[in-house]
């Protein structure tokens, strides 16, 4: 199905320089709430200590609850009200699992007293260690790292070391900016964020590796052209696959975010961004990679790529 015509020539490359500055500066932004928050701002499963989701059947306000918990002495308690609903919470502390046992239990039970909501409910309850939390942190920013290098080494093989450099930076690139506004967005980084963020790598990688086999394909074919409109042409050629791919994907994602609920609505936001960063730097921040690499340390073979077999 072509949804652009196959003989179209829109100038991407010419639009390189405009992109990858904003691409930096979409960077820079989230770099910079994270400096403002002094860092990320890590879910239970991460950073460690309790967290529980309450759901009042009257109005109730966050400092009446922390006011109903001080019996508790709890540590850093933090309430903040939860997704649309004005009469759901999320109540988080830093105790540890031998300090807090039970600690759902004697939450709900000092809520009702409290405030007199027999109705009340808990939704939900987590509770994870200061150590575990630092090792899930530990393994999951690892899990990142070798996705990554693992790209490096594949697209290498697969095609050439600029290759390779190109798509890795531009994965990197995708999770920044996820990350930077996750930061601008006050998104808590969880487990499901990890696992948003290898998708979106998994997800960008494919589109970068379709416009770098046309590229390969079209060095041979014209071997007239210039690398510059080598690689503008193969973006135009595979332009109708990656907004079909891209556009279907996204609604799906859409419609999580929308519908999915405030349990998943940091890892449908993850997922929505990513993959539109995604599609984003495969077009732009890959193929200027590689046009700069071209330019500065032009290739020995007019068809370095013939020497993998297709």
């Amino acid at each position: 199905m072509q949804i652009i015509k196959p003989n179209s020539n829109f100038n991407f490359v010419g639009k390189n320089r405009i992109a990858v500055i904003l691409s930096l500066v979409v960077i820079f932004a989230g770099f910079l709430s994270l400096a403002l928050q002094g860092g990320p701002r890590y879910g239970v499963d991460f950073s460690g200590g309790t967290l529980v989701q309450v759901r009042f059947s009257l109005p109730t306000q966050a400092s009446q609850i922390k006011e109903y918990l001080s019996e508790l002495k709890l540590e850093s308690v933090t309430v903040q009200q939860f997704g649309d609903r004005s009469n759901e919470f999320l109540i988080r502390a830093q105790q540890s699992e031998a300090e807090m046992s039970h600690f759902s239990k004697k939450i709900e039970q000092l809520l009702k007293v409290g405030s007199g909501d027999e109705e009340l409910e808990i939704l939900r309850g987590e509770m994870v260690g200061p150590q575990v939390g630092k090792d899930l942190r530990t393994k999951g920013g690892l899990s990142l790292v070798y996705a990554m290098i693992g790209t490096l080494v594949y697209i290498s093989w697969r095609f050439e070391y600029r290759f390779g450099v190109a798509a890795m930076v531009a994965l990197a690139h995708d999770v920044l900016v996820t990350l930077g506004l996750l930061s601008v967005f006050d998104l808590e980084i969880d487990l499901t964020i990890i696992a948003a963020l290898l998708t979106i790598i998994g997800y960008s990688l494919n589109d970068t590796i379709i416009i770098f086999d046309r590229i390969r394909e079209n060095i041979g074919r014209h071997a007239h052209e210039t690398f510059a409109e080598t690689v503008n042409r193969s973006i135009n050629e595979t332009l109708s696959r990656t907004i079909l791919t891209s556009g279907t994907t996204l609604l799906v994602v859409l419609s999580l975010f929308v519908f999915g609920g405030n349990v998943i609505h940091g890892f449908a936001f993850a997922l929505l961004v990513g993959i539109i960063a995604g599609t984003y730097s495969s077009v732009f921040v890959a193929s200027a990679l590689i046009l700069f690499w071209e330019k500065h340390r032009p290739s020995l073979s007019k068809t370095p790529a013939d020497k993998v077999a297709p």
